[in-house]
């Protein structure tokens, strides 16, 4: 069990979210990839004077960590953003639904762009990557029984035991080579729930270059990630 207390600061100001959890058994630092914000993990029967001396600890290392995160992107009209690895300009047009033309993505005037933007990466992702997983779970001979989107911070994909997928629908955004990798890498643990050698074997058999592919998700995964679009429109 997991509970949330108040945070405080360190270093001056770096905020720091504080978390006990019962089934922790040390004290953990991290910081979130979308949002940059620090977060402290305590077992139940440590005490916050513990977590923060902790946390002062490595604050010059927080602060280089901090540093290296992308500045959070506003989708507007006139942003520039990734859709399916090309860069396209937000451009409010007289349109009913949201498509590309060239190298606008045009959407309508009068309607909140954040969400109509957000709503049209969903429908893309969907588009791509019931397809992809189709074709991947045939090669193996598996099948799934469901497919979800979500807008996760931690993942970009995951499958369950009884075969329910979930992807990231900021996915659409990446190239379709790097989505495609990502869909056989969840389809090969419905034959293998982990990350053993024969796992990565079976996503090999599917994606040879994954790794390739696995890379750009590692170098501009922030980036997608930074991207806002509800509550900033404009």
């Amino acid at each position: 069990m997991t509970g949330q207390d108040d945070g405080f600061l360190v270093g001056g100001d770096i905020p720091v979210l504080l978390r006990r959890s019962s089934r922790a058994r040390r004290m953990t630092l991290r910081v979130t990839r979308a949002e940059g914000q620090v977060v402290l993990t305590l077992p139940t029967k440590a005490s916050l004077t513990e977590g923060r001396a902790f946390v002062e600890s490595r604050v010059d290392w927080l602060r280089r960590i901090r540093a290296t995160m992308p500045v959070p992107s506003v989708i507007r009209h006139g942003a520039v953003l990734p859709v399916e690895g090309f860069d396209v300009t937000v451009t409010p047009a007289a349109v009913r639904s949201a498509r590309i033309e060239g190298d606008r993505l045009l959407v309508p005037s009068g309607r909140p762009v954040g969400v109509v933007v957000a709503a049209y990466l969903k429908h893309l992702a969907h588009a791509r990557l019931v397809p992809a997983c189709d074709h991947h779970a045939a090669r193996l001979g598996q099948r799934f029984r469901a497919i979800s989107l979500r807008d996760t911070r931690s993942r970009w994909g995951s499958c369950t035991h009884d075969g329910r997928l979930m992807f990231s629908w900021r996915l659409a955004m990446a190239p379709r080579a790097v989505l495609d990798y990502v869909a056989a890498h969840e389809v090969a643990h419905l034959a293998h729930m982990d990350h053993s050698a024969a796992f990565w074997a079976t996503t090999a058999h599917l994606v040879p270059d994954y790794q390739r592919h696995r890379g750009w998700l590692r170098q501009n995964g922030h980036d997608l990630l930074a991207w806002r679009f509800h509550g900033q429109d404009g």
